[in-house]
């Protein structure tokens, strides 16, 4: 084995990154269901859409999808894909509060608490798959 073969980055197979992304798509969207059902029964407006399953699922889904992409594409073509997700990944979870904020007038403090409680939620579990199927080097 020489050292050249190390170095080369781990490619997964089509099939154990979907299965990967569906296994994050699943783990969020359970966490997030804890989460909205916990801010429902400490005061969350009953009828704020944001913490219906279909909302939150429908997001959550797109939300891993749409990092898979952006994670793909860091991979191929940035020199230093770790040191650019470590700060790009937070940027990205701060700047998908903003409209979160703008609900707070229909959630409250509950409610908006809650969503970003889920963006966190739904960021650690894509970054952990992405990292297992997708890996940076």
């Amino acid at each position: 084995m020489s050292v050249a073969s190390d170095a080369v980055a781990v490619r997964r197979g089509p099939l154990a990154v979907a299965g990967g992304l569906l296994a994050a798509i699943v783990l969020a969207a359970a966490a997030d269901t804890v989460i909205a059902q916990l801010a429902l029964a400490a005061g969350a407006p009953d009828d704020f859409q944001p913490l219906k399953a279909p909302s939150y699922i429908f997001l959550t889904t797109l939300g891993i999808l749409a990092g898979a992409l952006g994670w793909s594409i860091v991979r191929k073509v940035s020199n230093d894909p770790r040191a650019l997700v470590r700060w790009l990944v937070p940027t990205l979870v701060l700047v998908s509060f903003v409209p979160d904020f703008l609900l707070y007038g229909d959630g409250g403090a509950t409610g908006v608490g809650a969503l970003l409680l889920m963006h966190v939620t739904v960021a650690t579990a894509a970054v952990v798959a992405y990292r297992k199927v997708m890996p940076l080097s």
